[in-house]
């Protein structure tokens, strides 16, 4: 006899373990979390990143970028890994190239240096 556990308990335990085993109906509910999870967080992810991936392959000169800093410029020189930004008259950034976050439409950087030197004026 144990001193803490009675025989009679200790006894009926294997046979109430051998019947409440879970089955396929125990395995649903964890794989059914597991697919909501996927199709939430995922899937969603991985098509954003092929989305930026695809965006800095089509980068070439004279194309209108922002930065994920918020810096905006034209693309001056594109390497394998930098990108040379053109922010101003004469005045260059070089920026690592997956730090572009979008591009811009034509003419947004021509628009955006007129107003600023009207404004200094």
């Amino acid at each position: 006899m144990s001193f803490f556990i009675s025989d009679a308990v200790a006894a009926a335990a294997p046979a109430a373990a051998a019947s409440s085993q879970p089955g396929l109906e125990g395995m649903i509910f964890p794989v059914a979390i597991l697919v909501f999870f996927y199709f939430l967080f995922i899937m969603p992810q991985s098509k954003k990143t092929k989305e930026h991936k695809a965006m800095l392959s089509a980068l070439s000169k004279g194309t209108e970028v922002v930065t994920s800093g918020g810096i905006l410029g034209k693309v001056a020189e594109v390497d394998d890994n930098f990108v040379k930004l053109e922010v101003g008259d004469n005045t260059f950034l070089q920026v690592q190239r997956h730090a572009i976050a979008s591009i811009m439409p034509k003419g947004t950087y021509k628009t955006v240096n007129k107003t600023s030197s009207l404004a200094k004026r």
